[in-house]
Order: structure tokens, then sequence, then C-alpha cells
């Protein structure tokens, strides 16, 4: 089972690309196990500022499924 992770801002840098492809056998079927996973797979720093959407939706966790979107979100500042 395939998700999309896509990465947005500072995030977006530290990883080095803007999406892939995660196999959710390798992961981890939830959204804390994503989020564990590519927390330390690329050494990303201030995890609690981090926000979390799947399929465009705010959230901090549950079940993953085969084609999902994921997106890593820097903080948002506000005006």
């Amino acid at each position: 089972m395939e998700v999309t992770v896509k990465y947005f801002g500072a995030i977006a840098e530290q990883v080095g690309t803007s999406e892939e492809v995660l196999n959710l056998e390798e992961t981890g079927g939830t959204l804390e196990d994503l989020k564990a996973f590519c927390l330390k797979k690329y050494q990303l720093q201030d995890e609690a500022t981090i926000q979390i959407a799947v399929n465009q939706l705010l959230t901090k966790s549950g079940e993953l499924k085969a084609g999902d979107e994921i997106a890593f979100l820097p903080p948002f500042a506000g005006g």
C-alpha cells in the first residue's frame, strides 16, 4: 500500500524533495507511524510545530490507506 507524502516550506528544504511515495508496509499503517518514520529518516527538528494533513484535512492521528495524500506543513504565521 503506497501513499504520497508532500513536504512544504522549510521541511521540503530539509528533506531535499517536495514529494515522495512511501510504502505503508515499511513505515507503518498509522499517521503516527508515518510521522515517526519521516522524522527519523530525515532527522527533522521541531516535531511539535509540524502540522500534518491527510487528504487536505489537518489531523494528528488515524489509520492510513492506499492512495492517501499526506502533507507535512511548517508552522503557519498569521497576520
